[in-house]
């Protein structure tokens, strides 16, 4: 009963937070077209360079402390209580320090605007901070569908009132207006859905504890987001801002698809994975499914739009961000093993050795600094091409000790992924003979998805895969649970 039970919970679990990752997703790519119809280059690049800031101080209130509490056992109404002081009070400081820095940022960049643009825009971490206990509170009740609507309504909220924004020429404030209003509808919602009802009870037993776990994960976080961004810094120094909107675009549609796959399956596992941390064989055959079943979406995925860049660039964002052709094909590139990466990631976290976590991220310090130092003088492409050689070998890191710990290394997973690259090279080989006959971008398009997706599905179904037997139950249970018509 129990591991039907699981199982069931698990499905569900996927199921909703799909639903939440990939409405919102696709309502911000919905509105991020509007926006860049809208607004220039030069708008986004201004954004990009205060990302780095917003991610860190975000990574210091969270401070793995909700991940804590999700992969603890035994939980009390003191560590959610303390869990929530924390953000609150964490959340005032690191504003306080941007707020007090905002000067020394603009001269960094030589930006007289960014002064008012950080300002502002730091509020969405007192937005953000109330609504991680709430979060954490279902994601342990492996309630998704809370979750989803929380989410889906600060993005519709902020989404709309942004593009409002940008066609009454608010410019660059317009992609600040869509933060801080879908942070602050997303934040309220949360609070209307859950079921936990707040007290300023602080336990320093209960924060040391929790810390004591999440601290790995603060400085996993930390490195992590650094990294992620530093390309920011760099280019909005060196480069004209243009070229750092371009980079960033390319950057966020690249994790439209990918970064949407690895966030549910890490948001929706996590708590089953825990739960299963001490029974190995049931551990590994879930992550071991979702390795594949991560493989079987998102590598012909990002091939397909790697193919069909040029249609999807000019088609929906106009001829003005033609120089993100080549910068999205790249990109996509070096996103493909990102979930297979997060997953094995999540298993150490899973079974409590953020401390593993944080080592096995540490050692890829040196192959990131390396490229940093090759690429950055040679332009955004080269920045991009190096992301793909370490995004590559991350993976072959991230994966050595869930080889050593549960036999299901770098090697039997790309035994398993073998089938997908061989399916994903025929639809590769039928979109590429048919945007070389077909020229409208639009025809282009259209055929590139149809023959692409069809061509891939029968490959599939000729190498009989499971994934494909997978995916039919999974659109079974969305249909028996009544997703759509809820």
């Amino acid at each position: 009963m129990h591991k039907i039970s699981l199982k069931s919970m698990a499905t569900t679990g996927i199921i909703w937070s799909a639903v939440d990752k990939f409405a919102a997703q696709f309502g911000q790519f919905v509105v991020g077209i509007i926006l860049a119809r809208i607004l220039l280059p030069e708008d986004f690049g201004l954004i990009g360079m205060l990302t780095i800031f917003i991610a860190l101080s975000q990574t210091f209130i969270e401070s793995g402390l909700g991940v804590a509490l999700i992969q603890r056992q035994n939980r009390s109404k003191v560590d959610f209580s303390t869990l929530f002081v924390f953000n609150l009070v964490i959340s005032s400081f690191f504003y306080l320090v941007l707020f007090l820095s905002a000067p020394f940022i603009s001269s960094f960049f030589k930006q007289p605007q960014l002064i008012d643009l950080i300002r502002i825009l730091g509020l969405v971490l007192f937005l953000n901070a109330f609504a991680i206990v709430q979060r954490t509170k279902l994601t342990i009740e492996i309630d998704f569908k809370s979750i989803a609507k929380s989410n889906v309504i600060g993005m519709i909220t902020g989404g709309l009132c942004g593009v409002v924004a940008a066609m009454n020429g608010y410019g660059v404030w317009s992609l600040v207006i869509q933060m801080l209003i879908g942070a602050f509808s997303s934040s309220l919602s949360f609070w209307f859905l859950g079921n936990w009802v707040p007290s300023v009870t602080f336990s320093k037993t209960a924060f040391k504890s929790l810390f004591g776990y999440g601290s790995k994960l603060l400085i996993a976080g930390l490195y992590a987001q650094v990294l992620n961004n530093i390309y920011n810094i760099c280019l909005g120094k060196f480069y004209p801002i243009a070229s750092l909107g371009y980079y960033t675009r390319a950057k966020n549609l690249a994790d439209l698809s990918s970064g949407t796959i690895a966030s549910i399956l890490q948001q929706a596992t996590f708590p089953v994975l825990a739960s299963l941390q001490n029974d190995k064989e049931k551990l590994v055959s879930v992550y071991s499914r979702m390795i594949r079943m991560s493989a079987f979406f998102i590598i012909p995925l990002m091939t397909l739009i790697a193919l069909l860049a040029k249609p999807i660039v000019i088609l929906l964002f106009t001829e003005k961000w033609v120089s993100l052709i080549p910068l999205l094909q790249w990109m996509v590139f070096a996103r493909v093993f990102f979930p297979m990466s997060a997953i094995n990631m999540n298993l150490l976290n899973a079974i409590g050795r953020s401390d593993l976590f944080l080592k096995v991220d540490l050692s890829k310090l040196p192959l990131t600094i390396i490229a940093m130092i090759i690429t950055i003088p040679l332009g955004v492409k080269s920045i991009i091409i190096g992301h793909v050689v370490t995004s590559t070998v991350a993976f072959i890191i991230n994966a050595y000790l869930p080889g050593k710990f549960y036999g299901y290394g770098v090697i039997n997973q790309l035994k398993d992924m073998f089938p997908v690259f061989m399916a994903t090279v025929g639809m590769a080989f039928v979109v590429f003979v048919m945007s070389s006959f077909v020229k409208n971008l639009i025809l282009q398009l259209f055929f590139g998805v149809l023959f692409g997706t069809v061509t891939y599905l029968f490959i599939c179904w000729l190498l009989k895969l499971d994934e494909l037997v997978e995916l039919k139950k999974l659109l079974l249970k969305f249909k028996k649970d009544g997703v759509v018509k809820n």
